[in-house]
């Protein structure tokens, strides 16, 4: 069975898109899962929050609202609203619509024929929608990450991701964590499955993020995440033993 889902969704001045999506999830989950939302409101200057809210309420959705008093980034709006989630599975998803909530079955489906303690279903823009020169830098930067992580992900800036709570709150924190977590999963033993999803434009709105700060933040990060990876632990238990009923 399937446990309760909580879908995570980092924003901020998503006030064009967020009613949107919360209707698109709704339709894609209800009939099948228990779920709820829960939103980070990453210091919105915008009506973000009161759109989710007025929408969740229209249509009857369980919602939770976090607020930043400032923007923090998507890794610590990420973090913020797992902490809140009472959700066994986490969903990951761009608050911007750009993912599709019509694919989020497909990744649960995925995530219910592992065995895995711990896991990520990472998902796959196979044919992106954006600029030749956006899809261009995330190939080299994919190309570069995977040879020097082997995450065993083509897309690790797609948004759309399941994984444990658990399994989340047991990584190392840090800001941009998020684009690295298939790697930080694996590290621990955990497996990793790519899903192929749908890439979407925004409706409204821009994006917070440009090309210095993508390129700058994957140089620096990756070579974080190599630091870590090389100085994991992986302990065999031979047996244990307890004295307690």
């Amino acid at each position: 069975m399937v446990p309760f889902l909580s879908v995570v969704l980092p924003a901020k001045n998503e006030q064009g898109n967020i009613g949107l999506l919360i209707r698109e999830i709704y339709a894609s989950l209800s009939s099948e899962y228990r779920f709820e939302i829960v939103l980070t409101d990453d210091g919105s200057d915008d009506n973000t929050a009161q759109v989710a809210i007025d929408t969740a309420k229209e249509i009857g959705c369980q919602l939770q609202v976090v607020y930043h008093a400032r923007s923090c980034g998507q890794s610590t709006a990420v973090l913020s609203a797992v902490r809140q989630a009472k959700g066994e599975w986490i969903i990951t998803s761009d608050a911007d619509g750009q993912n599709d909530p019509s694919d989020y079955p497909r990744l649960i489906h995925q995530a219910a024929q592992l065995n895995s303690e711990h896991f990520c279903v990472a998902g796959y823009r196979k044919k992106r929608l954006d600029t030749a020169w956006v899809r261009f830098q995330s190939r080299v930067a994919n190309n570069i990450r995977q040879k020097l992580l082997n995450d065993g992900v083509p897309d690790s800036g797609c948004g759309l991701k399941l994984f444990p709570k658990n399994t989340f709150l047991m990584l190392p924190y840090f800001d941009h964590m998020h684009r690295f977590l298939p790697a930080l999963i694996k590290r621990i033993d955990g497996e990793i499955v790519v899903c192929q999803v749908n890439h979407r434009d925004r409706n409204a709105g821009v994006s917070n993020y440009n090309a210095w700060n993508r390129a700058w933040v994957g140089i620096v990060d990756i070579m974080g995440v190599i630091w870590l990876n090389k100085r994991a632990k992986h302990p065999v238990i031979a047996k244990t033993f307890s004295n307690q009923d």
